[in-house]
């Protein structure tokens, strides 16, 4: 699964970065997005796969923090260039005729680098709020990667404290991305349901629905994690759910990209052919 994530998401990078037709912003803000997703998986799961091989499951605290602030980078970033991709599709489909003066190159450039700053920023929160915590002595983690719920309980110290501030991060810094994208997705629809033909509607409606498909299986998944591991309380429940978000979501976006995007396909297609 790491080696077909790593494989899709690069052919993504290459496809796009190889055909001129595709250098636009939204093929643009995809690129990044599969960078992302590959320093997301690669942020937990070679760990994974040399633990299992050395079966050497050890991780000292330093190493945890590292794992636990890229991990958040790379999640924050998914995030934030999800909001930033469906401010993209809002422009194009509420102002198609303005689409390229807003959209210009200076704008997504600065997209780009507010939305790693913010992940950046909300990484930086996170690690130094978890470096407060101390541990009475080595602790299992009882998970395949260093997690901040499955920290915060083996902490022998308070941690109320520290989870409040966790929830109030986490409300800022996920609660404002998904704010942008319901957003964007009711001006979309409001614009959408105002096109007088039925091909109209469809054809402005599959200019977003890969998007929309990630979207809905990003902050699906994501939810289901950190509502599962608030009711049950099962470590292993956490890990199997947390195999979804880490793993399968990043391997299936190039999937839903290039099944559901003709443009991306036909470059792949020539990227291919040319390598052939």
């Amino acid at each position: 699964m790491y080696l077909v994530t790593m494989l899709g998401n690069l052919l993504i990078i290459l496809a796009i970065s190889s055909d001129s037709r595709l250098h636009t912003p939204m093929y643009l803000f995809l690129s990044i997005l599969s960078l992302a997703d590959i320093g997301f998986t690669s942020t937990t799961v070679p760990k994974a796969i040399l633990d299992i091989k050395t079966r050497n499951r050890v991780i000292s605290r330093m190493g945890c923090l590292i794992q636990l602030s890229f991990f958040i980078l790379f999640g924050c970033l998914d995030s934030v260039l999800l909001t930033v991709m469906a401010y993209d599709r809002f422009v194009a489909i509420c102002y198609p005729l303005h689409y390229s003066v807003i959209m210009n190159a200076r704008l997504c450039s600065l997209l780009i680098l507010v939305s790693f700053l913010i992940s950046l920023l909300d990484s930086q929160l996170h690690c130094l709020m978890m470096s407060q915590l101390n541990f009475c002595i080595n602790v299992e983690i009882p998970h395949f990667f260093c997690d901040i719920p499955q920290l915060l309980r083996l902490s022998c110290n308070g941690t109320s404290t520290n989870k409040l501030f966790l929830y109030f991060i986490g409300a800022v810094f996920g609660g404002i991305p998904v704010s942008g994208i319901l957003f964007s997705y009711t001006r979309i629809v409001s614009s959408i349901l105002r096109v007088p033909t039925t091909g109209g509607k469809y054809k402005a409606f599959s200019t977003c629905g890969s998007h929309l498909s990630v979207v809905c299986l990003f902050y699906g998944t994501g939810l289901g994690v950190y509502l599962s591991s608030a009711v049950s309380h099962s470590s292993r429940k956490d890990a199997v759910a947390s195999v979804m978000y880490a793993l399968v979501v990043p391997m299936l976006n190039p999937f839903i990209y290039s099944l559901r995007n003709g443009d991306v396909k036909r470059a792949l297609q020539r990227l291919l052919n040319r390598t052939v």
